[in-house]
């Protein structure tokens, strides 16, 4: 592995700020043993897939180092225009796994892969939070629990119609204190509040209507719905596209008074930048742009 360092490779160019928190130059993924999830590369899209069905996919602290790292690639690699996040086996991700986190508590370390410790649940939400690439949930079961967090924090998300929805903690005399940020800021208000409140789960298409998913298909259609965004994204400016969403989170905490001239601001980067230079001349040019 290289030394750690704060400045993300690739990326920088766009007018993307660093990452606050250091991260390590990742050259490739090849030769790392995942054992919580799978990570392909094709093309300009990176597919991560939970892979513990056997749990429920819940999320253990080995999920979240690799998951972490192979974000930390995705943010550094130009060629990384989407990820997709996918899971395998009935339920797309329990939430956060009991007994993992109890043997924790016991000092037992439930880490076997070949990836150091790369932070903690809050650091994952960040790295998608913060990663200004698109990113699309393939949802093919049920979410539960703080698996929500993934729901909320992705660009897109595709569920089957039969997939179910819960923040089931109050009836455990709980609250999801960290999912929450995330949740009510992509559901609708009152609907995200009375999810957290009552406990109870939704149907992908209730979904649908809060702003928790974009869309929810037959479970025969899931594969190529996603596919086609995925490839549709894939193909839009990614320079643009990263300052963009950089900007869209940026703006979201500030008032009008001053988001305005912030924007204002970004466009004029945007205007300077390749992609804007490629997309105006093909346009007049009448071809398809070529974006470097």
């Amino acid at each position: 592995m290289s030394k750690l360092n704060d400045n993300n490779t690739g990326d920088n160019r766009y007018g993307n700020a660093p990452d606050k928190s250091p991260s390590l130059v990742i050259g490739s993924l090849q030769d790392l043993n995942f054992t919580a999830i799978t990570a392909e590369h094709v093309e300009h899209i990176l597919t991560l897939t939970l892979n513990r069905p056997e749990k429920r996919n819940a999320i253990n602290q080995t999920m979240i180092n690799e998951l972490i790292h192979a974000l930390d690639y995705a943010k550094q690699k130009c060629d990384v225009r989407v990820v997709v996040l996918a899971a395998n086996g009935p339920v797309f991700c329990a939430g956060g796994d009991l007994k993992a986190m109890a043997s924790a508590e016991r000092g037992e370390n439930t880490v076997v892969s070949n990836i150091p410790h790369r932070g903690e649940f809050d650091d994952l939400t960040l790295r998608l939070h913060h990663l200004n690439k698109p990113t699309i949930a393939k949802i093919q079961g049920s979410v539960f629990a703080g698996a929500l967090m993934f729901v909320s924090q992705v660009t897109h998300a595709i569920a089957v119609d039969t997939a179910t929805f819960a923040a089931p903690e109050i009836l455990r005399g709980l609250w999801p204190f960290q999912v929450m940020a995330s949740l009510c800021q992509i559901m609708t208000p009152r609907a995200g509040l009375d999810f957290i409140i009552r406990g109870q789960a939704i149907k992908a298409p209730q979904a649908v209507e809060t702003g928790l998913i974009n869309d929810s298909v037959p479970t025969a259609d899931l594969d190529k719905s996603v596919a086609v965004l995925a490839n549709e994204l894939a193909s839009l400016a990614p320079g643009a596209m990263a300052l963009g969403l950089q900007a869209y989170h940026a703006q979201a905490d500030m008032s009008v008074d001053k988001a305005l001239p912030y924007l204002k601001q970004q466009l004029q980067i945007c205007l300077e930048g390749d992609d804007a230079k490629e997309g105006i001349a093909a346009f007049f040019e009448k071809r398809a742009p070529v974006w470097k």
